[in-house]
Parts: structure tokens; C-alpha cells; sequence
């Protein structure tokens, strides 16, 4: 689905247009940790270190047809097993989009990556979403490494079996090396999991969505202005500003992606590789959503929602059963309606729209078509239960009856978290966890009053690199409760998670258990735009 595309301005312009003191917090490039010459490993192999499975990975440049006519740029992870068998690497057919790598959990993986980017500024490192590994092995940008450099990543993936991911986190340079096509999945097996009847193989799909803004010549647009207010500046300030929000949305690469099926059950691992567009899923014929995984594996037991939210960094797993259909039937995964992600208001409301790219949150769309295309005998029912899941007490927590507080709010036109924006190795006493304890957090998305765009704030979906959690509690302020109301059916915090979204007016209590792992470790919106202007902070956990 396609939209008509209107200018954005840079952030700078924007500022001296509206005569607003004070100068945002440059994103800057930070090489402490890859000074050395183009061609040298930054991070060499352990001699100690045994891998059961062992890959290389690079990211370079490279073409894809997305569109008719011409072809378009992007940047791509391509891979290859060095140890471990075929399978344990996987492509996305007629995608851009980066392999699967497939382990189970208790393995030992060695990962050998190379930044081969065709700029000499675009320094990277790859971030394995929702793994809890050590602090040099879990992407912090302080260990980005410039183009023709190389990390190599070891660890024992200790995770649960689970749909996770990786893409890049270089400070400032995410959301564009992501527009560009940087992203794979990180596929964990266990033997819980093996045990049950699941859809598999070719029944077990991934479905990674993103959107995107191309130009005149199919290329990606991003952060890019072209219209009333061009004159000004051609930075995208609305882009950086609100997060990125394209006008076509791609499913595994590919635009107008029609799933085809059998009359029988599937399993579908959804994504949402989205730089800042939050989803709100839907089956077009009005049946629940059968939902089995969240971001950390399986749920104890199916959960039935009439529609998921899915913000961007945010994985779900449906059991998705097409046996009641005619062969030739068709139905859509659509976006639904939402209303309360942003704030319209404010003497700013107007002029958002002449700026902003894609379509708003909020604004239905469709996601994907199912075509069923032949008939096969249905050998599977839904399991009753589907995993054990430890449930973690607050009460039991350090801080019980002080949670940790997580502010987001909007200063002067930046975002900002606990008043403070990133620093590269800053962390204060207040971001400091006990290793091996278990903590209660609180995530409190506040109003910003005084402020000429959104005074009541906007959705961020907010991550934690290190530790996965379950959440608690929610509560909205009754203000804001209307827009919350749209979108509440659809949270599932039923079981563990890494990333939450976190609307206007809310307040969500996250539980979670620090391991043995110290040093520092990221917190951050997961709008990639706002990651990029500084809404990212450390904490550390000491041992």
C-alpha cells in the first residue's frame, strides 16, 4: 500500500524556524574501541573457546528487486556455516533481509563478522536481540568497528528457545543502517520445545515487517525532505523527530506479499523490523489471533486476543490454523485503527502532517494476503499447554517497594530518559543493578507540558539489552485512558519479553533477574530515530 509522499525538514531548521534555544545532542561516531587500521580484527578468536557451531557473517552492499524497473541499493548480511550443518543457516527467499542462523540452546557459537559497508564513516556491530550474553559480546556501540574491520562474537546461548534477532547499533547510525536492510533472524531450538507438536519446516514461517519510502528511481528514502517546507532543509527533521515512517510496508522484503498456504495449521514468527511504525494486527475475516510466543519463547498455554500490538523490536508467535478454508479462499493480516500513539494537538498539530513521510500511527493498513492455494490433511491440534514459564514475584524483588524508575519525557524537542540522554560509557549510581538479583523497574512515559509537540508524549517501545522480563502491572492516567483503550486488548504479557511498548500516560512494571553476566549494557526507546537522538542510556550490573 502506497501513499503520497510529503517533505520532512531537518531538525536544525526546524529549531531556528521556531526560534527554540538549545542544540541537539549530535549522534558522533565513537572508534574507541576499533582504532586500528582498515583490515585489522578488532576482536580475534579465543584459543579457549570450542565452538559446537561457528559462523561468518558480513555486511556489505548489494541490489534487490523490491519494485518493477530498477533495481535498489541496499545493505545486507549474507553468511555462511563455517562449523554446524546446512541447516543451521537459512536464507529468506527473494529477500534482502540478512540469514536465519538457527542453534539450540547450551550451544557454543562463534560468529565472525566483518563490516564491509561502502562508507568509510558507516562503523557497526551487531546487536543479538533478546540473547543475554556478556557485555562484549551483546553489540554495545563503544565496540562499533569501521568499514574492513572485524569482531568475532563467542558465546553459549543460554536463551530458551525463542524467535530472536539481530541487526546493527552503531550510536547515531542505526536507523539508517537498518532502513538499508540490515537485519536477520536468530532462530533458538530446545528440547521443550522439540517435544511438541509445532508446525515445522515449511509450516514454520517467518514474517518480518517493515516499511519503507522509496524515491523516483526505487531506491530508499529516508530522513529525506521534497516538499512545502523543502525550501528549508532537506533532513527530515518530522522523521527524526517522531521516528521514521515509510509509506509501503514489505513483509520478508517483498511489497504486496501474498502468503501461500495449505488447509492446515502454520506457525508464523512475526517481527516488527520497523524503525518506529507500531502495529496493531488483525485477521481481516475478525478471529482472534491464537498467540503461542512472545519475545523470550513459548507461553505456558495458547492465548486467544482479538488483535496483537506489535511495536518495532517486538516478536509474536501465532498459531495460525487455515484448515476451516476453501482451497482459493483469500484473507488479510491488516493493521488495525488505533488512536493515542502520538499527540496530534498542541500548536504543532497542523503542520505534522504537511511534514511527516509515511501515514500516522494508527492509520489502518494492510499488512499481508493469505491465499489458499491447496488442501492437506490437518495432523495437528492446538496443545492445551506449551511450556514451563517461571513466574517472577515483585514481592520477592530488592527494591520492592521502591521500583526503579525509567522516565521518558520531551525536553526542548529531545527525548529523553530518567532527564538525561546517552553517553557512550556514562552510567550513574541510580543505573546500577546487583548481578544475580531480582529487580522491579518502572517505566513511566510522562506528560510534557510546555511543550509545542506532543505535551502528552507518544508511544515508545522501550528495550532492555542483558535481561529478558515479564511485566507486572499497567495503569494509564484516566486523561489518557481513551487512547490506551484502543490498543490495551492487545499487549501480551503473559510471558517473557525484551522490549515493551509503553503508551502515553502509562505507567508498566517490569520484573526481571540480573545474571552473573557484569559490566555495562543498554537501555533504550526502540524507535530507532529517537535511539539515534540520544534517548538510550547504560546501567551496569556489578558484581
Amino acid at each position: 500500500m502506497s501513499f503520497k509522499h510529503s517533505s520532512a525538514m531537518s531538525r536544525r531548521a526546524f529549531l531556528r524556524w521556531l526560534g527554540v534555544g538549545g542544540a541537539a545532542v549530535a549522534a558522533g561516531s565513537w572508534l574507541a574501541a576499533c582504532s586500528g587500521p582498515a583490515g585489522t580484527v578488532v576482536r580475534a578468536p579465543d584459543a579457549t573457546f570450542t565452538p559446537d557451531l561457528e559462523f561468518e557473517l558480513r555486511a556489505s552492499a548489494a541490489t534487490a528487486q523490491i519494485l518493477p524497473g530498477e533495481a535498489t541499493s541496499v545493505w545486507s548480511y549474507t553468511g555462511r556455516v563455517i562449523k554446524g550443518e546446512a541447516s543451521n543457516l537459512q536464507s529468506i527467499p527473494g529477500s534482502y533481509l540478512g540469514p536465519i542462523l538457527r542453534a539450540r540452546t547450551g550451544q557454543r557459537v562463534r560468529v565472525t563478522f566483518t563490516n564491509d559497508l561502502p562508507e568509510d564513516t558507516q562503523e557497526t556491530i551487531v546487536h543479538w536481540h533478546g540473547l543475554v550474553l556478556p557485555e562484549d559480546m551483546d553489540g554495545h556501540p563503544r565496540f562499533a568497528i569501521r568499514p574492513k574491520q572485524t569482531y568475532v562474537y563467542e558465546f553459549e546461548v543460554t536463551n530458551r528457545a525463542g524467535t530472536y534477532w539481530f541487526h546493527p547499533h552503531p550510536h547515531g547510525k542505526t536507523g539508517r543502517q537498518v532502513q538499508m536492510g540490515l537485519a536477520g533472524l536468530f532462530i533458538v531450538s530446545d528440547e521443550e520445545e522439540q517435544a511438541l507438536a509445532l508446525p515445522r519446516d515449511d509450516y514454520d514461517v517467518p514474517l518480518v515487517i517493515q516499511d519503507r519510502t522509496f524515491d523516483a528511481g526505487n531506491q530508499f528514502a529516508y530522513l529525506r525532505g521534497g516538499g512545502m517546507m523543502s525550501g528549508m532543509d532537506h533532513g527530515g527533521m518530522m522523521d527524526q523527530m517522531m521516528g521514521f515512517l515509510g509509506q509501503r510496508v514489505l513483509i520478508n522484503g517483498q511489497p504486496d506479499y501474498t502468503l501461500s498456504v495449505a488447509t492446515r495449521v502454520y506457525r508464523l514468527r512475526v517481527l516488527n523490523g520497523s524503525n518506529a511504525r507500531i502495529y496493531k494486527l488483525g485477521w481481516s475475516t475478525g478471529q482472534p489471533l491464537v498467540v503461542i510466543g512472545t519475545d523470550g519463547g513459548l507461553l505456558e498455554k495458547p492465548v486467544e486476543k482479538p488483535y496483537v500490538m506489535l511495536a518495532p523490536g517486538e516478536r509474536v508467535e501465532l498459531w495460525a490454523d487455515f484448515s476451516g478454508f476453501e482451497v482459493g479462499a483469500e484473507l488479510t493480516l491488516n493493521s488495525l485503527a488505533y488512536s493515542g500513539a502520538e499527540d496530534p494537538g498542541g500548536m504543532m498539530g497542523g503542520m505534522m502532517g504537511m511534514m511527516s513521510g509515511g501515514p500516522p500511527l494508527g492509520t489502518p493498513l494492510t499488512l499481508l494476503r493469505v491465499k489458499v492455494e491447496r488442501a492437506e490433511d490437518e495432523p495437528l491440534s492446538l496443545p492445551r499447554s506449551l511450556a514451563r514459564l517461571e513466574r517472577l514475584d515483585p514481592a520477592q524483588a530488592v527494591n520492592a517497594s521502591q521500583p526503579r524508575p525509567v522516565a521518558l519525557s520531551l525536553r526542548n524537542m529531545i527525548w529523553l530518559i530518567n532527564g538525561k540522554q546517552f553517553e557512550m560509557t556514562g552510567v550513574t549510581p541510580e543505573e546500577t543493578v546487583q548481578a544475580n538479583t531480582l529487580e522491579v523497574w518502572e517505566i513511566v512515559n510522562e506528560l510534557n507540558p510546555g511543550e509545542m509537540m506532543d505535551a502528552n508524549g507518544m508511544a515508545h517501545p522501550i528495550h532492555l539489552h542483558g535481561v529478558q522480563f515479564q511485566v507486572v502491572g499497567r495503569r494509564v492516567l484516566p486523561a489518557l485512558k481513551a487512547g490506551w483503550d484502543t490498543v490495551s486488548a492487545g499487549y501480551v504479557d503473559e510471558g517473557w519479553k525484551d522490549t515493551v511498548l509503553v503508551m502515553p500516560g502509562e505507567r508498566v512494571k517490569l520484573a526481571m533477574r540480573f545474571g552473573a553476566h557484569t559490566g555495562l549494557f543498554l537501555y533504550h526507546c526502540h524507535n530507532l530515530e529517537h535511539e539515534d537522538q540520544g534517548m538510550m542510556r547504560n546501567y551496569r550490573i556489578a558484581g
